[in-house]
């Protein structure tokens, strides 16, 4: 293979967005071009931004390049970690194989296609709770609050046996965490007091368990696999905090998209065959991981032809990679009757979203239901006044007012 040279002048990642459900046009552009490019990072780094669906998946399986974000640039912020931090323990989704694989083989059977099945009817019920809890509010309503952020919420916290009733201060700090213009003071603070509740949520559950996932975990029948308190806190927090956010904004900005374009909404309310496929390419069209993921070399490699040197961080823009023609035709086009089978918005290789089959069911259950229960859905204030989610990791809407005929 042929070695690409670099580019003379590194760029900052592209984040200006023309329009809210797509990725900014820089991407489509260096995916063109130069599918795999220098990136200057916040922290005065360079590395290499990924822009070609084939070079992102082969990336996310190529375990060559580590997954630990304390070695890691980020490509927004400059202060991803505090000074001196050691790895949180039990937080999987920054680790590599072998202990990656510990904790996910302890977990992975709580989140099995079977899994989510037995777990359909509860969200069912959740879900038409809240729509008729909207329905007797009346119109206007805030979708984010009454419908997006609550169901997934309260879906993770009966699994995990968190309480519901202090939903209000996880979703802050978690809130806090992800928001790309918080002082550093207050990303570390949020950090600390979401550590702190898991783990005296933890302490709690050894002396008075229940038979949710974190009491399953604390008395885990094989001994070997036992897991410390810390490593209880970690991987609980991280259940917490990718349970209920991503599903949130994709229950929300999934729904600002289908009224956008009225005939997909059509199609997902009155054709139960398409909703799958419509799942899917939501998920494809709209990637809430807005940045990408990131990883780092762990030694010299030479990869999608250029020489990546050991410790730069390689940033996967999974976005763009949704949006490769090479991959999906007509790219750009919503539409929920394509099935877009093998899209990445869940990643790809062994860190692929443990969570995913629940955010798919949540999904399947929730944007049917609403559409036919509100056929007259819409949207109560213009599109370009809904607050997009441009400040935070996860991509979203901060509000969604909508409106229907009564």
């Amino acid at each position: 293979m042929s070695v690409i040279s670099p580019t003379p002048s590194p760029v900052p990642l592209p984040t200006h967005r023309g329009c809210p459900f797509d990725p900014p046009e820089e991407y489509g552009e260096l995916r063109r071009s130069r599918p795999i490019s220098r990136l200057a990072f916040p922290d005065g780094k360079v590395g290499w931004l990924l822009t070609r669906y084939e070079d992102v998946r082969a990336l996310l399986e190529d375990l060559r390049f580590s997954s630990d974000r304390r070695r890691a640039s980020s490509p927004v912020r400059a202060f991803p970690i505090r000074d001196g931090d050691p790895r949180v323990p039990g937080s999987l989704i920054g680790m590599d194989p072998p202990e990656h694989t510990r904790y996910r083989r302890l977990v992975t059977r709580w989140f099995t296609v079977r899994r989510m099945r037995e777990l359909a009817p509860r969200i069912e019920r959740i879900v038409a709770d809240h729509l008729d809890a909207m329905e007797r509010a009346g119109p206007p309503v805030d979708l984010v609050e009454t419908f997006a952020r609550p169901i997934p919420s309260l879906v993770i916290c009966e699994l995990l046996g968190v309480p519901y009733a202090q939903r209000a201060d996880f979703q802050r700090w978690t809130a806090t965490l992800f928001r790309l213009d918080e002082p550093k003071e207050s990303v570390y603070a949020a950090r600390d007091a979401l550590w702190d509740y898991m783990r005296s949520l933890v302490a709690i559950k050894r002396q008075l368990p229940d038979d949710a996932l974190l009491s399953q975990l604390i008395r885990c029948e094989d001994p070997s696999a036992g897991l410390t308190d810390q490593e209880l806190t970690g991987l609980g927090q991280l259940l917490l905090i990718a349970g209920h956010e991503t599903t949130a904004n994709m229950l929300a900005l999934g729904t600002f998209a289908l009224l956008r374009h009225p005939e997909q909404a059509r199609a997902l309310r009155e054709r139960p065959d398409v909703v799958d496929n419509a799942v899917e390419e939501l998920l494809r069209y709209l990637t809430i991981v807005q940045f990408g993921v990131v990883r780092v070399a762990r030694e010299d490699v030479e990869f999608a032809g250029v020489e990546v040197r050991e410790g730069e961080t390689v940033v996967a823009s999974v976005a763009a990679a949704n949006r490769d023609p090479e991959r999906f035709p007509e790219p750009d086009d919503l539409d929920v009757t394509r099935g877009a089978a093998h899209h990445i918005a869940f990643g790809h290789g062994v860190h692929q979203c443990l969570g995913q089959q629940l955010a798919r069911m949540e999904m399947r259950i929730g944007y049917p239901a609403l559409l036919r229960r509100f056929p007259t859905l819409r949207l109560a204030v213009p599109a370009d006044q809904v607050p997009l989610r441009d400040d935070m990791f996860i991509y979203g809407v901060h509000q969604l007012p909508v409106t229907w005929q009564e």
